[in-house]
């Protein structure tokens, strides 16, 4: 690897659908206007009052290919049905050259690409679990109604992640109803984590 030119922190939110990523990512949002949190691209649909933007632009498959194309992502793949999510080069190693502190959730594969292209010293990954299968399935199916073959993809890809939860640096339980204590978890190791960077 080259010389180190990063000077900022990537803190990577990461487990399965389901498991309260992007609510946590949401609560950190209101609380650190510092932070960088990059949007990913999807090729899927929106859901109900998902605006484009915010958490991910939404674009075509080929414009999703020519991205792919043009070695513009950090890491990409294609999830559930055959949807592809992809992470932008430029949205988080600019600002991790610049010294700034870095917060996005990616699954478990997303983290696996990302570790081998961001040193040690500037990434944090934080696995996101939840208290056990039928809390998982209940959290996948309140996000809206998927057919059967769907609803198995999911969770047989949630075991998956889960069973590789210990590459991660650190594991917080999002235990349901105690969505404070968990975001309060996540925020202590980021502060900690980011410590020396001021």
């Amino acid at each position: 690897m080259l010389e180190n030119e990063y000077l900022g922190k990537l803190i990577l939110i990461v487990g399965p659908s389901g498991s309260g990523k992007g609510t946590v990512i949401k609560e950190l949002q209101k609380k650190y206007s510092g932070f960088v949190f990059p949007v990913s691209y999807t090729t899927r649909d929106p859901r109900e009052g998902e605006e484009d933007g915010v958490v991910y632009y939404f674009i075509s498959r080929e414009k999703f290919k020519k991205m792919i194309k043009n070695d513009e992502f950090l890491e990409y793949a294609i999830v559930h049905s055959n949807n592809y999510y992809g992470t932008s080069k430029a949205h988080i190693l600019d600002p991790l050259k610049s010294g700034s502190v870095v917060v996005r959730e990616v699954d478990i594969q997303g983290f696996h690409s990302i570790q081998k292209l961001v040193p040690d010293e500037n990434l944090v990954s934080i696995f996101m679990s939840v208290s056990g299968e039928d809390d998982l399935k209940g959290r996948i199916l309140r996000r809206g109604a998927l057919s059967d073959d769907e609803l198995k993809r999911r969770m047989d890809s949630a075991k998956k992640e889960i069973a590789q939860s210990g590459d991660c640096d650190y594991q917080v339980e999002n235990e349901w109803g105690k969505i404070k204590e968990c975001v309060s978890h996540v925020e202590k190791i980021i502060l900690a984590e980011i410590n020396d960077l001021y």
